[in-house]
């Protein structure tokens, strides 16, 4: 008989491991989600099938935008939806329509073409977010733009990605099927929007008065983690599920109280879902199709800093906001992950190298952004405060 670990001191190693990395990250100021995601590649042969790092991971992303929404009532985002939708549409169109197009010149097949744009489409909704609280850039004025677009995003991809499965395994994808998924994206957001009006929205003085008992905290992540797991089970992504559970308990104006009950547990599963991603990315020791990777991964800088140009100043920014926030979400991530795991093996390695070069492009270009910005736009002019005589 094989002695076998046992999963406590599994975790404990994980945990112990993570810590090194977090503390070498803070030492040399690399970024410790390059870490977790080339340890995760390290260990890809150990952990790339373990339930209970994707689970504890999950947990992680979960809360992750859970707290996001918790900053955004719904008034707030109806408006952000508004002004986010040509830049969302302008996004789909360049970094899919086109990145396919680009795959059939290069003589692919359609359907390896629109699976190939698939993996181009989404920014990783998770190192955007991660990134954006490491750097402390969540109050800059581009921060409410990127997070429109994830959520554009975050809408279109589960809808993407069915449709690439049923087009991958042959079964197709009919209108029907089309319909019913849409139909379960805007009953998720419809039930949100009802619960937060009609429920939570009343519930401001019951989390007052409660909030500071030991077991509060079950009823706020218990909500993320139900309504998480209502969009598994309608076969949408966990993140719009818990981004909307987030939006619900907004309405109760009370993240303030909220938030420190929530980040704790946040903070200990968030590092594991980046070692997790990492898992899930294989390395071929050859790279197919050289020449066209190098063009695709150009190209999807390209494509979304003209998403940040162009959107951004359809939304309202200001051209040196807008370049800032082109330069912020290029990285791709977890729905890449995701579509090019329904592909060949070929596909699969293909997709997996460009996902690890975007990931790491995308996170220097994001920490760099306000440097390359000032070198391009100049030093911003200081508004100097004119004393008038006699006030």
């Amino acid at each position: 008989m094989e002695p076998h670990m046992p999963e406590l001191l599994v975790a404990g190693l994980i945990l112990l491991i993570m810590f090194v990395i977090g503390f070498i990250g803070l030492r040399s100021r690399i970024p410790d989600v390059i870490l977790f995601i080339v340890v995760g590649i390290s260990l890809g042969g150990f952990l790339a099938d373990s339930e209970i790092l994707y689970f504890t991971g999950e947990i992680g992303i979960v809360l992750l935008f859970f707290m996001l929404g918790i900053e955004l009532p719904i008034k707030q985002l109806g408006n952000i939806a508004k002004k986010v939708t040509p830049a969302g549409l302008l996004d789909l169109f360049l970094n899919f329509l086109l990145s396919a197009l680009f795959c059939l010149v290069f003589g692919l097949d359609v359907l390896t073409a629109v699976i190939i744009g698939g993996i181009l489409y989404a920014t990783s909704s998770s190192i955007t977010m991660k990134m954006m609280e490491n750097t402390k850039r969540t109050a800059n004025p581009e921060s409410e733009f990127i997070l429109g677009v994830l959520i554009f995003e975050d809408l279109a991809a589960p809808i993407m990605v069915a449709i690439l499965v049923g087009l991958n395994t042959g079964e197709g994808f009919q209108g029907i099927d089309f319909l019913w998924l849409v139909s379960k994206v805007f009953l998720l957001i419809i039930l949100a929007v009802f619960l937060g009006r009609f429920v939570f929205a009343k519930a401001a003085k019951f989390i007052e008065r409660n909030a500071g008992s030991n077991i509060f905290h079950l009823l706020i992540i218990g909500i993320a983690f139900t309504y998480s797991g209502v969009a598994i089970y309608l076969e949408l992504s966990e993140v719009l599920g818990a981004f909307l559970a987030g939006i619900m308990l907004a309405e109760a104006k009370k993240s303030e109280t909220i938030e420190p009950l929530v980040l704790p547990l946040r903070e200990l599963t968030l590092p594991l879902f980046f070692l997790w991603f990492g898992t899930q990315i294989e390395l071929d020791s050859s790279i197919s199709a050289p020449i066209l990777l190098t063009v695709l991964v150009v190209w999807s800088v390209i494509g979304k800093i003209i998403v940040g140009m162009v959107g951004g100043r359809m939304y309202g920014l200001s051209p040196r906001v807008s370049f800032r926030a082109g330069l912020s979400f290029t990285q791709r991530g977890e729905f890449s992950i995701i579509i090019a795991s329904v592909a060949t093996a070929e596909i699969m390695a293909f997709g997996s190298v460009y996902i690890l070069l975007s990931a790491s492009i995308g996170i220097l270009l994001f920490i760099f952004a306000p440097l390359i910005t000032t070198k391009i736009f100049g030093e911003k002019k200081k508004v100097e405060k004119v004393k008038v005589p006699g006030r």
